[in-house]
This record gives C-alpha cells, structure tokens and sequence, in this order.
C-alpha cells in the first residue's frame, strides 16, 4: 500500500507586540549604589542577580514589573528584598540594586537615597573590617570574641542596609501621604457639595473619589501589616542585620584560623591530648554560646526604625479612615434626605387619592342627575316664575354637592393626620 504523505503545516508566526507581550525580559536595566564609590548602571541577568544578592528565584518575582504583587519587605541570608508600590530595591551590605531606575516617580527616591548613603557615617557603619579589628583588640586584652560581637551589637550608627531601608521606607511613606493629602483636598469639598446638591454630576465625582479611596486604602493597608508582620517577629528583624552577620562570618572564619593553627603546633601526649581537648571543647562550648548570642540579637535599632514609620502610615490609615466615615456620614445623609422626599412624595399621593374619592363622589352625584328620569326639575319651567325656582334649585344642587365633597375631603384629611398617617 503506498503511504501518503500529508504536507508539513507550518504554524502560523506569532507577531512580535504578541510575542514579547506578557514576557519578562532576560536582561534587565539595574543602578548599583554602593558604600563606598560612585554608583554605576548595569545589565544583569537573573541568574547574575541570584549569584551577587544570593537571593532565590521566587524572591525575584517581587521585583517583576510584569507581575502584580502587594508592598513586601523580605528578609534574606545575604540580602533585603523591598517593594513599596513603585520603590523597589535589592538591598545587601555594601550596595543597593535599584530595577527599572529610569521611572520618573523613581527620581526623587534616587535624590533621597545617594544624599542619605552620601553622609559622613555611611562608611564607618557599613566597614565591618573596622569593627572586627576593634573587637580582635579586645580579644587579644584577655575578652575574647564575645567583646567584639557585644561592639558590633551596641554601635549607635546605622549600618548601610539599615540607611538604605530607611529611604524606601521613608519615600514611600511619603508618597502614600502625599497621595492622601491630595484625595483628602478633594474629597471634602466634593462631599460637601453633593451634600447641599443631589445631581448626577456630583455623584459621578463622589464615586471616583471613592474608588481611589479604596485603592488608596488597600495599598496603605498592605504597608501597614507588612510592618506590624516584621516588628511582631524577632526572627525576621534579626534576618535583616546583614552588615552583623557579615562581621559575625569574618569574625568566625578569622578564629577558626587562629585556633587551626595553634592546634596544629602542640604534642600529641596523651595528658596534654587529654587536656587540649578538653579546652577545644570549652572553646566550642564558648563558640556556640557565641552563636546562639547571634541568632537573636539585639534588634532595638530596627525595632525603633520600624516602629516610627509604622507610626507615620498609621495616621496616614488613620486619616484614610476619616474620610471614609465622612464619606459614609454624607451617604446615610443623601438617603435620610432621599426618604424623606420619598415620603413627601407618598403623603402627596394619599392626598391626591383622597381628593379623587372626593370628585368621583361628586360626579356620582352630576351622573344621577343626568339620568333621563320623569320628575319635576327636569321639566320645562311653563312660567317665568317656576323658571327661577328651578335655576335656585340647580344652584342648591350644585353648590350641596361641592360643599358636601369638600366636607368629606377635609375630614378624611383630619382622620389622617389625627391617626398619624399623614403629617
């Protein structure tokens, strides 16, 4: 049987906006600022950034422009990972790697950061060298390396991570409260107009101040618990001394040297076996008292850094909060003022009710009248006399009739208002 063959179909080519569309590019556009130095741009992989930050892949993520994720302040071995709305940063113990720099929203943060790493201190808190050679100092008097860590805990300069923090923590909280005070500009006066005016125009700006009210509040709402989140968890603030744990590993790499060396010069006896053993273990023992003395440190300087601006965003929720219930004050206002026309409106229909009973009843009166009957009043008057008896009794008639509806009308009126239907 011979085999057909079926032509190849080639896949129809995808055009380029749809292609690159929804995909994050490979290499991205990064500022480094370091310590100490001039700052310098750079294009840098993911797997570059993995390597110099130490950070995972899905750390990265919070960082895509492409994804959307919510303010998050991680915590990491070697590095901070921040996104304040449009802050974003990568924040290690000698330099800060800003993404997507080139934002306009992003220049005054750029402004504020290499002004504050440019202070004189900036240096001395991010050298742990200086650090460490001050505590081998006191090592060497008899203290030991508990002197050394006891001096990097107690410094009362801010390391570098810290300085960096605080600016991403600082613009953003500024740029939240700027965004608050100008809807809080706004929202009152367009509150108070749609409360003197119910129109379609002012309930058109009341609703979109209210959706940015929301997204406003929602964005500072995340900040706020991303902070209450670190200062409620010592671990997480200890995970973000970078600059201690750094002077802690050179500290622990340069004793490690010495006590490999002076281990190697000494006889292998058995007494003094016996007795350089024991003292490696007292030393280890000292070691990992060290160590467990570094697994929670003393986190006063983070914990006071948070906590003030965790106050600032506090009060920023705070006045979001006011004019969310003023806003609420002038809903249940507009719908106090609805119902009451609403029921204006239904009084009026009662009463229009009432008089159209009346009328109908007045017209049951002018339809007997118009019968074709037989009796005296519709006969033609014969003298001028009976004439103006019948023209009086008309007007008797008539007026009997309005008088009697406009009677009845007012006491159904009365009854109304006695038995509190109507006001």
């Amino acid at each position: 049987m011979e085999r057909r063959h079926l032509p190849k179909v080639q896949p129809a080519p995808v055009p380029a906006p749809l292609r690159r569309k929804g995909a994050a590019p490979a290499i991205r556009k990064w500022l480094v600022v370091p310590a100490v130095g001039e700052e310098h741009k750079g294009e840098f992989g993911k797997h570059q950034i993995m390597e110099m930050t130490g950070l995972p892949a899905r750390d990265l993520r919070v960082l895509d422009p492409v994804l959307s994720y919510p303010s998050t302040i991680l915590g990491r071995d070697r590095a901070i990972v921040v996104r304040l709305e449009h802050v974003k940063a990568i924040i290690t113990a000698s330099e800060v790697l800003v993404p997507d720099h080139e934002g306009v929203l992003l220049t005054s943060f750029l402004a504020d950061l290499r002004a504050r790493l440019s202070l004189p201190d900036a240096e001395r808190s991010t050298n742990p060298a200086t650090d460490r050679g001050d505590g081998m100092e006191q090592g060497n008097q008899g203290d030991g390396p508990r002197m050394a860590l006891c001096r990097v805990g107690s410094t009362k300069i801010l390391p570098f991570e810290f300085k960096a923090l605080e600016v991403c923590l600082e613009h953003a909280c500024k740029y939240l409260e700027s965004e608050t005070r100008s809807l809080e500009k706004e929202a009152y006066p367009a509150l108070d107009k749609l409360g003197r005016k119910v129109s379609t125009l002012n309930l058109d700006d009341v609703k979109n101040l209210k959706g940015r009210l929301v997204n406003l509040s929602g964005k500072v709402q995340k900040v706020r618990d991303e902070l209450e989140h670190l200062l409620d968890d010592d671990m997480d603030m200890s995970e973000m001394y970078l600059t201690r744990k750094l002077s802690f590993q050179r500290l622990s790499q340069s004793l490690s040297r010495a006590d490999s060396n002076k281990y190697a010069s000494v006889d292998h006896d058995d007494d003094d076996g016996y007795n350089r053993e024991d003292e490696y273990h007292d030393d280890e023992a000292e070691s990992g008292h060290e160590s467990s003395t570094y697994v929670k440190p003393d986190i006063d300087e983070l914990e006071m850094l948070l906590e003030a601006y965790f106050v600032q965003i506090d009060g920023t929720l705070n006045t979001l909060y006011h004019i969310r219930e003023y806003a609420d004050d002038t809903e249940d206002y507009i719908n106090i003022m609805l119902d009451e026309k609403q029921n204006q409106l239904l009084q009026m229909g009662v009463m229009l009710m009432a008089a159209t009973v009346v009328v109908t009843a007045g017209i049951v009166v002018v339809s007997l009248f118009g019968m074709n009957i037989h009796i005296d009043l519709m006969k033609v008057p014969e003298t001028p006399e009976m004439a103006r008896i019948k023209n009086l009794k008309f007007w008797e008639t008539t007026l009997g009739t309005v008088v009697g509806c406009v009677g009845i009308y007012l006491i159904a009126i009365f009854a109304g208002r006695k038995s509190k239907i109507l006001q």
